[in-house]
């Protein structure tokens, strides 16, 4: 099991930035690099507990399709998508929304994390794709993901 985290401060409340990262079209936007979309379950709006999205994605030269729920959901502090059926062993990844302020401008902000736990397909070998690339690959979508809800959550408060 690989685990790797990733922190972002974004200068909005966090009940914006929550809602903003359950968002179902601010999702497919951040992933437009990958042509991701959704396929099956919840089609657009605000996901909630319980909710199933399935996403279909071109990521290494290979469409993906991945079928995930939201399994923990407290407003506007954390929430917890996993797969239900897709191309890892297993994925979780838990989002925590913490209220702070810019040090700088003194405006509320959010400490914005995500923890992604994963395992990869294919025993071994998946264990060496792992390490070789998957890891390093999957936290630059996690950063993209975030920098795109930062911008859409920052630019929607001014």
């Amino acid at each position: 099991m690989s685990r790797f985290e990733v922190a972002t401060l974004v200068l909005a409340p966090p009940s914006v930035v929550f809602d903003a990262s359950l968002s179902v079209e601010l999702h497919t936007s951040s992933m437009r690099g990958s042509r991701e979309q959704v396929v099956a379950g919840i089609t657009s709006g605000q996901l909630s507990l319980g909710d199933q999205v399935t996403w279909r994605a071109r990521h290494f030269g290979f469409t993906w399709h991945l079928t995930s729920t939201i399994s923990a959901y407290i407003r506007p502090s954390y929430f917890v998508d996993e797969q239900v059926s897709g191309p890892f062993r297993c994925w979780r990844h838990a989002h925590t929304f913490e209220s702070t302020h810019d040090g700088d401008s003194g405006v509320e902000a959010t400490l914005m994390k995500d923890i992604v736990d994963f395992a990869a397909p294919a025993g071994p070998l998946g264990t060496v794709a792992d390490a070789l690339v998957l890891r390093r690959y999957m936290t630059k979508l996690i950063l993209l993901r975030n920098a795109h809800i930062r911008e859409m959550t920052e630019t929607a408060m001014q």
